[in-house]
Parts: C-alpha cells; structure tokens; sequence
C-alpha cells in the first residue's frame, strides 16, 4: 500500500480522467466505502463539501459499540453485527479504538428487573463471543457500587452492573480512513461540493462539483455514483429521494468526573437511555433523539440541555453539575429508514443499498460502528453496476489502519511516550499523542526536535500540543482554524473562549501557515 500520509488534496486530477466510482461525502460511510473500493481494485474519487467528518461524522457519541439498547427491541442481528466489528476496528486500529467499562446502576422502581438487566448483559456477552476486546459483565450490590462510585443516587438503589464496549474519536477516525483510501489510489479532496448529477442516456455518468477554494466548477466523470452525503444525500437528488427519517441527537460536555474513568449508562425520567463518558479529559453526556425536517434543524436546544442535566442530576446527584458547568454541546442528524414506530428509539437502524437511479447507489441507516462493513455491501453494488458478476472480496478486514503498530500495542505506546517525554511532551499529552496518532506520532517528534517549542500545549486544559497543528496543515489537509480545532483536535469542545488562539496562530505563522483563519 503507498503512503497513506501525507493527506494531499489536488482536485485538478478530479478533472483528468473517468473514475469507476466517484463517492461524494466525506463522512465515515464515504471514506470507508472510497477505501474499500481502491482496496478491491477500483478507480476512486473521493470529495467532500467541507471537512473530512465535519457533519455527523464528528458529531457521534465516540463510541464503538454493539448497541446494547436495541436489545430491547430484540434488534438481535444488528448487535451482534455491531459488536463483530467491535472486535475488527479494535484489532486493525488499536490506537484509535480502546475499551472502556460502563456502569449501570439499577434502582427500585416499575421498570427495575435486575434479572432482566443480566440476562440481556449475558445474551450481550453471547454475541460478542470471539470477538471481545473487553471483559464479561459483572453485578456489583448496591454497598460496593457506593463504594466505588459515592455520587450514585443511593436512595432505592439496588446495586448494578458493569459491562464494557469502546470508544474512539469519530472525526480522527474519519480522518485515517480518508487517508487509507488514499494509500489504495483513490484521490481525496475536502472543499469540493457536488452540485448536481450529470446524467446521460437515462443513467449517472458523473457530477458537476465546484472547488471551495477558488477553483471553479468542473464535471468529474465516473462509471458509478455513491452518494454518501448521508442526511444531505436526498438533496442531490432532487425528486428521485427516498423518504427517509432525520433524527437529531445532541451531546453536552462537561468537566470531569473526579477520580473516575468509567462510564455510565443511565435511564431518563422518560425512559430513554443516554451516556455519561469520559472523553479526553472532560465527560460527553448523551444523546437526545428528535426528528428534523433538515440537517440544518440539527442545532442544541436548551430544553435538550436541561434534559440531559436532569437525567444526570438524577442517577448521578453527587456531581451536582447545572446548566453553568457546561463547557460545550453539539448535535448530529442520522439518516434513518421512513417507518412509523412507537419511538424514535424503536426506529430501525438497519443499514440499506438504495439505487435511486440506474447507475447511482445511497445508503440509509446504518451506525459509526457498522460502516466498514456496509461500506462492503455499497461496493459490491458498485461492482454489480458496473456489471461484474462476482465482486473481489473486501480486504480492510485485514489491513491495519494508519498509525497501527505492527505488534503489541502497549509495550509500543509505553516506549513512544517515553521518547515524547525525552522531547518535552508531557506525559497525559503524550498519551494522547499516541491515542491520536499512532505511528504517525514520529512526524510530530520530528516536528519537535527541530522546533522544541512545539512540544507545549496549545492550551493548559486541553491534551494537544502545538506540534499537532503544524502537522495537522502540513499532512492532514486540515485548511481552517474549524478543521485544527474541532476536528483535528477538538479544542473548542474541551475549553471555552479562546484562550488558545493566540498561542496556535503564533506556532503557525513560524511554520510558515499564516493563511490559516
């Protein structure tokens, strides 16, 4: 495979020839898709409006999990789908994908069924069988889960259990994918919106996109159309969309629980579930679900953040957090099958292959965790377009992403953060670094050495050091202070105001980057 970094954009070679496949949409589906299909063989443009991950791709709960929830819907194929993968992004992805145990208190109550809770973790651990990264669920009595978490609401509380599953960084993620497709051939470009289909003899044979930094309109002409815009997909398509069902989710962050690196699951007081995880130093509490008439509904409301502080104050009274603690919030829009059901949380995720129009694929539904697998069943369609028979079969199941060490992870990272450590790193941020990176990190030590004023952080509060921003412009085709701050690194969700501004725009001036705004 060539390198897949530095991540270069050169949208003139969009224009130079005919693709089989052109895949608009640089979110997690459209990067998996593009790398899965350079993998296999094929000619591959990859574009993006905006941001590698800039839309709901960077707006998840950074979670890699089976779905535990669905269970109550009896979604059964889908978390054991969901929790096979699991197990295949932490193998070929170790550095971006790590365990983490959630807790999940149990309380008297209509809804409390201890028993049912453990039978669902044990059918949960079931169908991770051969492919878990984390250990079996265990119960804790209600006296050791006070003990060890003294902030759990101890009134009626019946005890608990802990389970595991994963997290990561959805737009460092993103971002790595776009770059393994790149090291397969494909040619990646962000700025570069699709406009409208070009359509000839009754079939897509392309699209007219038009680069964000000044260079025009061009056609790119392909054999097959992916639309992988995901809740922007049916705006391409004019009257040919699918009905499809937008849901909304908002996330807040807030300070850190002291002395805790699990997670919670809790239960609001109108039953939905939600998340309170530790995410880099802060704590990410979510989702909310609610239908949007459009992507651009998909704004935090206050309501939603009273919601979730209420649901927090309630499991979890001893933090007493209020609406002044909280340092961010952020919402995603998912595209889902058109279904009427009881709930938005009983609307399937299932993840579908549409052909709006010959010669044109879209998908819908689907998860964070699944798509790299669905990302398989799009180019198999893809192949099947362009009329073979039997696809090749996938190989990203196989491949280590960038920045993977080739052995044993951990005694890796403990060596690396002891050379960033010798260079001036401290050690949290090293951590990360490594998290973050991978063997990629060696670029950002080499960016030290010559420069060791780089190895501070941009901020005190926040883990990233400003060695990250000069590599994240030199290799990582980050072109705006949004694309260094909240993708690259997500600043401006872990710190308010802008106390980092002053000290990275300094580092990139001296770099050389003094463009970036």
């Amino acid at each position: 495979m060539p390198a897949a970094f530095p991540l270069l954009r050169n949208p003139a070679e969009l224009a130079a020839r005919e693709f089989d496949v052109l895949v608009i949409g640089g979110g997690i589906y459209g990067a998996w898709t593009a790398y899965d299909a350079a993998s296999r063989g094929l000619s591959v443009a990859l574009v993006e409006k905006n941001d590698w991950g800039s839309g709901t791709s960077s707006a998840s709960s950074k979670l890699i999990h089976g779905g535990l929830r669905y269970l109550e819907h009896y979604e059964f194929g889908l978390v054991r789908h969901a929790l096979k993968e699991r197990r295949t992004l932490y193998r070929i992805a170790p550095h971006l994908v790590r365990p983490l145990n959630f807790i999940l208190p149990m309380w008297k109550g209509p809804r409390a069924s201890p028993f049912m809770v453990s039978a669902g973790l044990a059918l949960y651990d079931l169908l991770a069988l051969g492919s878990r990264p984390v250990q079996p669920h265990r119960h804790y009595g209600a006296r050791a889960l006070l003990a060890d978490y003294p902030f759990v609401d101890p009134q009626q509380l019946l005890g608990g259990f802990r389970y595991g599953d994963c997290q990561e960084d959805d737009a460092r993620m993103t971002l790595v994918v776009a770059a393994a497709a790149q090291g397969c051939g494909a040619v990646c470009a962000n700025r570069v919106a699709a406009r409208a289909l070009i359509e000839a003899g009754g079939k897509v044979v392309g699209a007219e996109l038009e680069d964000g930094l000044g260079g025009g309109r061009f056609a790119v002409r392909a054999k097959v159309v992916v639309n992988a815009a995901g809740p922007w997909a049916p705006g391409l398509l004019g009257a040919a969309a699918p009905k499809v069902k937008l849901v909304k989710g908002t996330h807040l962050v807030l300070p850190a629980i002291p002395a805790c690196n699990e997670a919670f699951l809790l239960t609001a007081a109108d039953g939905r579930v939600f998340f309170v995880i530790p995410w880099y130093g802060r704590t990410l509490v979510g989702t909310t679900e609610a239908s949007v008439a459009a992507p651009a509904d998909a704004q935090p409301s206050d309501a939603e953040t009273r919601y979730l502080l209420a649901g927090v104050r309630a499991g979890l009274p001893g933090i007493g957090w209020t609406e002044a603690d909280v340092i961010a919030r952020f919402a995603g829009v998912r595209m889902l099958q058109a279904e009427d059901a009881a709930s938005l949380s009983a609307v399937t995720r299932e993840f579908a292959v549409l052909r709006p129009t010959p010669n044109l694929l879209m998908h819908v539904g689907g998860k964070y965790t699944t798509s790299r697998h669905d990302s398989i069943a799009i180019v198999d369609a893809v192949f099947e377009a362009l009329g073979q028979r039997r696809a090749p079969p996938p190989v990203t199941q196989l491949r280590p992403l960038p920045g993977a060490p080739q052995h044993g992870f951990e005694s890796w990272q403990a060596q690396t953060i002891a050379e960033l450590a010798a260079a001036g790193v401290d050690l949290e941020a090293a951590r990360w670094l490594t998290l973050r990176h991978g063997t990629l990190v060696s670029a950002i030590v080499a960016l030290i050495q010559a420069r060791p004023a780089l190895a501070a952080r941009i901020h005190p509060e926040a883990p990233f050091v400003l060695a990250e921003a000069v590599h994240a412009v030199r290799s990582e085709m980050a072109l705006s202070l949004d694309d260094l701050v909240r993708r690259r690194m997500p600043l401006t969700l872990l710190v308010r105001g802008e106390g980092w501004r002053a000290p990275l725009l300094s580092a990139l001036a001296d770099a050389g980057y003094d463009d970036i705004r």
